[in-house]
């Protein structure tokens, strides 16, 4: 067998990117003997390095395999998506990386119990964060378990299980091994393979078309069906008042949701000073603009080369559209494993996905390690070994739990799990950052009500959404018990989240003073910072 062979190649580049990936963790491994370096092991990176991560976080597989779909199928709407992402890296600078760089804390539950009493503010923030964290490793892990296994060229739904299981091992040994610098490492090496593939893809697609992208985005719009409606908004979800909604909910929850998800506010705290995150985000900011950038290119080739009806065909909500363009780019290649450029461009999105899951994994550990065993159940009773020791148990029981839940959803459609990750996280989280670290006037009674409130409105509004029933796309498509008329609740749940948390420190403050008016209005009174 040729060592061109695009077969040989495949094996080569995956088993290339896992040693490195492994050197790296060991490396970073070295250090780690205590919980503060195993957590903020970043803060020696510099800003460029801690840019690059945090653009590796925000660049997942579901991130690169559902926005080229949706831009190939629904053009002007997945554009949209595209310039949420971007939205939401912007926020993450201008807002969120003030309150949480610097503080030496290593998670949300640390921020919170700085200024609110420590036990509801870390179970709180931990119930939520593996909520929040849980759907989005499903959607990676069956994404990475479906490329890895076209990427080998072993058929089979049994195949695809045996990958997604070895997926999860690989994100299990990234995270307990490495901590935060070695996940951070990976981010890095992630986002310049990702990088790389996406510029070759899209000069690929441009050469097509004699490099003038307005002929490409005109044949884009020829082979979608829609002609030149194709570039206006409405295509995804329909031009009805419900269709134009969802839409402004899809992107609400893009741009506020993905800003504080809990592996992303992690990088922030090591961070030393505001010029250095300034600068760390600058660099993320610049390489998410321009990862989509090329993505958005991408797409458009999708829908011009292969054809609108093809993609929906192949998958009706575009998950093979990548896929099926890389063998339309590469017609001598018969099936998937046999062509070079999916070799190339399959192994990024597997990178993607490992260095994805391995920070995810490692934020809900962390929840669970620190917020809620060291400093709630023995609390003071856990010495510094002992706490790593916690931590690395909680990776192997989230990563186990993962992988399981990953196989059982294995045919849903993923677009549900992404939904409510990032409603729940704008519903539930954003609300309590913010609130908690800008508004002297929060308590107690606004957290809970803002992460429960928000987080079980949100459920409740999905579970009855056309996207469980009553659609041919949803999880029961067989089934219809729906009544709420949005498949992404956010535009509802977001600003109810922000009122329920307003709202409960409204009432725990007029209570407090009611029983104690002497005492004032102060709400940090009985727990200073």
């Amino acid at each position: 067998m040729s060592f061109l062979d695009p077969r040989t190649l495949a094996f080569v580049l995956f088993a290339g990117f896992m040693a490195i990936s492994f050197l790296l963790c060991i490396l970073a491994a070295t250090g780690n003997d205590d919980p503060t370096e195993f957590y903020l092991g970043t803060g020696a990176l510099s800003p460029m390095q801690n840019g690059l991560a945090i653009a590796g976080d925000y660049i997942s597989a579901a991130t690169v395999l559902s926005t080229t779909g949706t831009i190939a199928l629904a053009g002007f709407d997945g554009v949209l998506i595209a310039t949420s992402t971007v939205l939401s890296i912007l926020l993450f600078m201008l807002v969120l990386a003030g309150p949480l760089c610097g503080r030496g804390q290593f998670t949300l539950g640390d921020v919170l119990s700085e200024r609110l009493s420590e036990r509801p503010a870390r179970t709180g923030t931990a119930v939520v964060v593996l909520v929040v964290v849980l759907p989005l490793l499903l959607v990676q892990l069956n994404g990475a378990g479906d490329m890895l296994a076209l990427l080998l060229g072993i058929p089979g739904s049994g195949a695809v299980t045996g990958c997604t299981v070895f997926i999860g091992s690989l994100m299990v040994c990234y995270a307990a091994l490495g901590g935060m610098k070695g996940t951070g490492f990976i981010q890095i090496l992630k986002t310049v393979l990702l990088l790389a593939a996406f510029v070759l893809l899209a000069c690929l697609v441009l050469r097509r078309f004699s490099w003038n992208p307005v002929t490409l985005f005109d044949a884009a719009a020829d082979a979608s069906g829609y002609g030149n409606g194709f570039w206006q908004s409405g295509r995804q979800y329909g031009d009805s008042l419900s269709g134009r909604l969802d839409v402004i909910s899809v992107q609400l929850t893009l741009a506020v949701g993905a800003a504080c998800m809990p592996h992303l506010t992690m990088r922030l705290h090591p961070i030393r000073g505001m010029r250095a995150a300034r600068a760390a985000t600058t660099w993320a900011v610049g390489a998410v603009t321009t990862i989509l950038g090329l993505i958005v290119i991408v797409g458009a080739g999708a829908t011009a080369v292969v054809g609108a009806r093809a993609l929906r065909a192949s998958d009706p909500t575009g998950g093979d559209s990548l896929l099926l363009l890389t063998l339309a780019l590469d017609p001598a290649a018969p099936e998937a494993h046999r062509s070079l450029l999916f070799s190339v461009v399959a192994c990024a999105v597997v990178a993607t996905t490992l260095a994805a899951v391995a920070g995810l994994t490692l934020a809900a550990a962390a929840s669970l390690a620190h917020d809620v065993l060291a400093k709630v159940v023995f609390k003071g009773r856990l010495s510094a070994d002992r706490e790593l020791a916690a931590a690395r148990a909680a990776i192997v029981a989230v990563g186990v739990t993962a992988v399981v839940l990953a196989i059982v959803t294995q045919h849903w459609n993923r677009q549900v799990l992404i939904s409510f990750t990032f409603a729940a996280a704008a519903s539930a989280l954003l609300p309590v950052v913010l609130y908690g670290t800008l508004w002297r006037g929060f308590t107690v009674n606004g957290l809970r009500l803002a992460l429960y409130g928000g987080l079980v409105l949100t459920a409740v509004a999905m579970a009855f959404s056309p996207a469980i029933s009553g659609n041919p796309l949803a999880v029961f498509p067989d089934r219809d018990f729906h009544w709420f008329p949005l498949r992404n609740p956010g535009l509802i749940t977001v600003p109810a989240g922000f009122l329920l948390g307003w709202f409960g420190s409204r009432i725990g403050r007029r209570a407090r003073h009611a029983q104690n008016p002497a005492r004032g209005d102060t709400p940090y009174a009985a727990h200073p910072g």
